[in-house]
């Protein structure tokens, strides 16, 4: 897949394209749904499939909330790959960009740079200066510089909206597998293992501990599957500042089941399963073990059932 990185180094492609435009942050079963979408029109119509996406955020340049990304970009665009889509273009979202019209987004954006005779989006999709472009109105513009508008509705689980927005939520409030659920596969965060003051360790469990990018690091304790150096482990994480021993920052630390060797600095990537509890105060460091004893009990109880072992 190609990736390219701003407007003014988009090449000119030999075929036009099929462009669907978003945030795509998270990937979930919406998105999923428009790439598909997407890949399947491009092929019908023997034209590139090209993803329009921005960075960072719009809300985060225009100031209207704080928005905690779902994932990094180089996620984002992994994602992207796996669906077959041929080329991505990142676009630097700023105050230029965000002052653009209705009809000079469509002009210079969607026509000039990505050569689009169709344009993919989701069913609530805005444009241009203060939003003030709807689908009528990429409609209507379609008509007048030739390229064609899909629309695609959005997807529903249990009545809910599958949305972005509403799986920060669920992600902030812990609920993994609901978030899981909306997103069609576990929560991922990714990083590199670093040096920890090795506590686990001294308490009889090793521990993994991860530096990570991702802006969203949901507390407490959890099942999560481990990926590293090629190889999936099962794993309890915990993510919290370690109250029993008074400490106040953030720490992510992994406890990969049958797992031997010295992975400092490797790259991880960490996929949750299912919250196990909150973290918590202990008054010592046996009622903290005791707890972990229980915690990896209740983490292979989980994989147990789950692969049927």
């Amino acid at each position: 897949m190609q990736v390219l990185e701003g407007l003014s180094h988009f090449p000119s492609f030999s075929r036009p394209t099929a462009v669907a435009i978003g945030n795509f942050d998270g990937l979930h079963l919406g998105h999923q749904k428009i790439l598909r979408f997407l890949v399947e029109r491009a092929k019908k119509s023997r034209v590139h499939s090209l993803v329009l996406t921005f960075s960072p955020h719009p809300e985060k340049v225009l100031g209207q909330r704080s928005v905690a990304m779902i994932q990094t970009l180089s996620q984002r665009l992994a994602g992207i790959k796996e669906h077959g889509v041929q080329a991505v273009l990142v676009t630097a979202f700023d105050r230029t960009f965000s002052s653009l019209s209705s009809r000079e987004f469509v002009q210079k954006v969607i026509v000039s740079a990505c050569q689009a005779r169709e344009v993919v989006v989701g069913e609530n999709f805005r444009f241009g200066r203060n939003r003030a472009g709807d689908i009528k109105d990429l409609h209507r513009l379609g008509s007048r510089f030739g390229f064609v508008v899909h629309a695609i509705p959005a997807v529903r689980h249990d009545g809910q909206i599958v949305s972005s927005s509403f799986i920060r939520l669920l992600l902030a409030e812990g609920k993994i597998e609901k978030a899981n659920v909306f997103l069609g596969r576990p929560y991922e965060i990714e990083g590199r293992v670093i040096k920890g003051a090795a506590r686990g360790k001294s308490l009889g469990f090793p521990t993994t501990n991860i530096l990570t990018a991702n802006e969203i690091v949901p507390e407490g304790v959890f099942v999560t599957e481990a990926g590293i150096q090629g190889q999936t482990y099962p794993s309890v994480t915990n993510i919290g500042t370690r109250p029993t021993f008074g400490e106040d920052k953030l720490q992510i630390e992994s406890f990969l089941f049958n797992f031997q060797g010295n992975v400092y600095r490797k790259k991880i990537r960490l996929h949750f399963l299912k919250k196990l509890r909150a973290e918590r105060k202990f008054v010592s460091a046996p009622a903290l073990i005791n707890q972990i004893q229980r915690d990896i009990s209740a983490a292979k109880d989980y994989f147990s059932r789950a692969y049927g072992e």
